[in-house]
């Protein structure tokens, strides 16, 4: 059976990223032969994702809804349905693992610019369309992944993890995989899911698709649909 792929964003023209889906999943399909079949949800109209072999937290915050974002982290989470979260993907799902996992009260600052010691601030300097090096924990997931070399990665983000709660997310087993120059966390995985892996860079803006972890990605959803759902049936 195809994959089928849940990507949870609103999407809009004015988003890039959003418009290099359609290109993304043409080199999947045409470069890996990984043919998914992947649909549009809004983050107001998130319900049940328990169906998908993998679900794809897109950026284009703020969200419509931010609590459709945390329970499209949270049902991949706990389904071990294969999840990717790029750029405000990335962000929701650190927020999602915040409240339910760690019990912590926190918030996103672009969401509510008012509550006290947000996880999710403003970045002192944005990186929107910004490219900066990447340098990845050896043995973790991404580093398997991408090559052992830093890798240099695009930005369009204003908004990243308050570095004074990582160590309380690290404490309840999530860890940060890949780092900036400053020591600054960019990639978060968690080991024993079958795949979890977000981003606050983009792989669907690097030039070449696809990127390596949207591979990667693709072939975890691919994997789980066949375990759970059985091979393409045999035309005659």
């Amino acid at each position: 059976m195809r994959p089928r792929i849940a990507l949870v964003g609103d999407r809009s023209p004015a988003v890039r990223s959003h418009t290099r889906i359609p290109l993304i999943l043409d080199a999947l399909r045409e470069r890996e032969g990984l043919d998914l079949d992947a649909y549009w949800i809004r983050t107001d109209e998130v319900a049940d994702l328990g169906g998908f072999d993998g679900v794809w937290i897109l950026p284009g915050s703020p969200y419509r809804s931010e609590q459709g974002a945390i329970t499209a982290a949270r049902t991949a989470r706990e389904n071990a349905i294969p999840l990717l979260g790029t750029c405000a993907g990335f962000q929701h799902a650190l927020l999602e693992y915040a409240r339910h996992v760690c019990g912590l009260s926190v918030s996103h600052a672009e969401n509510d610019p008012a509550a006290p010691d947000p996880l999710i601030r403003q970045l002192a300097c944005s990186l929107a369309g910004h490219e900066a090096a990447v340098r990845l924990v050896p043995g973790s997931l991404a580093e398997r992944i991408v090559g052992a070399d830093p890798t240099v990665e695009r930005y369009f983000c204003s908004y990243g993890p308050d570095p004074a709660y990582l160590e309380t997310l690290e404490a309840h087993g999530l860890r940060f995989t890949g780092h900036d120059e400053e020591g600054e966390a960019r990639v978060a995985e968690l080991p024993g899911h079958p795949f979890y892996l977000v981003t606050l860079f983009q792989p669907e803006l690097a030039e070449r698709q696809p990127h390596p972890l949207v591979r990667a990605f693709a072939v975890a959803a691919t994997g789980r649909a066949a375990l759970t759902r059985g091979p393409d049936p045999v035309r005659l």
